[in-house]
């Protein structure tokens, strides 16, 4: 019999608590951390992960397949994100001098100054909404855990 075959091995009730806990708790999370962001500094939580990374990024700078992979979206998803902050001109893009081939997609001042004033709205919505609702031990656990997750599906 081949494994399409075979009887799935169906969550106990345990594991399923668990699963549907986390599923609702994460989707609930996101879109928090979102409003929080649009509400008070009309970006997206999207928008606001692009600027982090590239903010620490050296020079400010990241090829834009890099980043893509830095926030887990497609190429043709983040061009198209890119393209809207552009038009916000919170970045520019640019080619990449060491190949020619390559885009960079390059924080401009207004980025820079997008990122620096939503931060600290971000920041506060992460601990209350998530930090301060753990101890140490369970924070530790969370961090843990999602790194064995990244660790088996990260190249998915």
């Amino acid at each position: 019999m081949s494994a399409e075959h075979d009887e799935p091995k169906w969550l106990t009730a345990d594991e399923q608590h668990a699963w549907r806990t986390y599923m609702d708790g994460n989707h609930r999370l996101m879109d928090v951390l979102n409003r929080d962001l649009q509400d008070a500094h009309g970006l997206t939580l999207a928008e606001y992960r692009i600027l982090v990374l590239l903010s620490e990024s050296p020079e400010g700078r990241l090829r834009m397949s890099d980043l893509a992979d830095g926030v887990l979206s497609s190429r043709s998803r983040l061009t198209h994100q890119i393209r809207r902050m552009e038009d916000q001109d919170m970045v520019s893009r640019s080619a990449c001098v060491e190949d020619g081939r390559g885009v960079l997609a390059i924080l401009t001042d207004e980025g820079r100054r997008r990122h620096a004033e939503a931060a600290p709205t971000h920041v506060a919505s992460v601990r209350r909404n998530l930090i301060d609702l753990l101890s140490k031990s369970q924070i530790k656990a969370l961090a843990q855990i999602f790194t064995k997750v990244e660790a088996a599906v990260g190249d998915r």
